[in-house]
């Protein structure tokens, strides 16, 4: 079965054009720092740069990355590189609101579970409530009834259903909602920052004495 299609879910694809002039040899050799890290494995070969990464540290630019594929296309209007990179990160928060919009539907069935079941026993019961209902007038005393005090009150009806609703599937659709929101932010994000930071080491941006530009690299 070709899974394909699903890949831009948690894949990142983009191109830019190479400076002019500038070799698939002297490009790779811009971009190298950035597969100079820890946990990080990368293999040239030709036109072609292939990275893996395991167990990254947060201070890795391109820690959300597990593996990519870069490779330099030559065209007759100049070289092109083309970059495919994947992301677990990316997948986990796609799927994540899928889980939680699961388990709120849990939550509804649980829930219409038990209204249903506390309706067919209320029903069954009716004339059982009103009969102890009368038996359980609440006593007043005395001094009360000649002072012309109002009798006690049970409690309502109302309240007592609101005590029994059962489970609340808000929570649920609340983390559903927040997933929803980090996934289409990172991916949008990641792929801004990812062709940002290849942009400047391929035409030397992040050497050209900006400390601020070095930084955010």
């Amino acid at each position: 079965m070709n899974l394909r299609f699903l890949e831009p879910i948690w894949h990142i694809r983009g191109s830019m054009p190479l400076p002019p002039n500038q070799t698939h040899d002297e490009a790779f050799d811009r971009l190298m720092p950035l597969f100079r890290t820890s946990g990080t494995t990368h293999e040239r070969s030709g036109e072609t740069l292939t990275f893996l990464k395991k167990d990254q540290e947060a201070q890795d630019k391109m820690s959300i990355f597990d593996r990519g594929v870069l490779h330099i296309d030559q065209q007759p209007s100049g070289a092109i590189l083309r970059y495919r990179m994947a992301s677990r990160a990316l997948l986990y928060c796609f799927l994540a609101p899928l889980l939680f919009l699961a388990i709120a539907q849990v939550t509804v069935m649980v829930a219409d579970h038990q209204k249903a079941s506390s309706e067919a026993s209320t029903g069954s019961d009716t004339e059982d409530k009103s009969k102890k209902d009368e038996a359980r007038d609440l006593p007043q005393h005395a001094i009360d009834k000649a002072l012309g005090a109002p009798a006690p009150e049970l409690p309502d009806a109302d309240e007592a259903e609101e005590e029994d609703e059962g489970p609340s599937p808000t929570p649920a659709y609340v983390f559903a909602a927040i997933f929803v929101a980090l996934y289409i932010g990172g991916r949008i994000l990641e792929d801004h920052l990812i062709k940002r930071r290849f942009r400047r080491r391929l035409y030397g941006e992040d050497k050209a004495g900006n400390g601020s530009a070095m930084l955010s690299a």
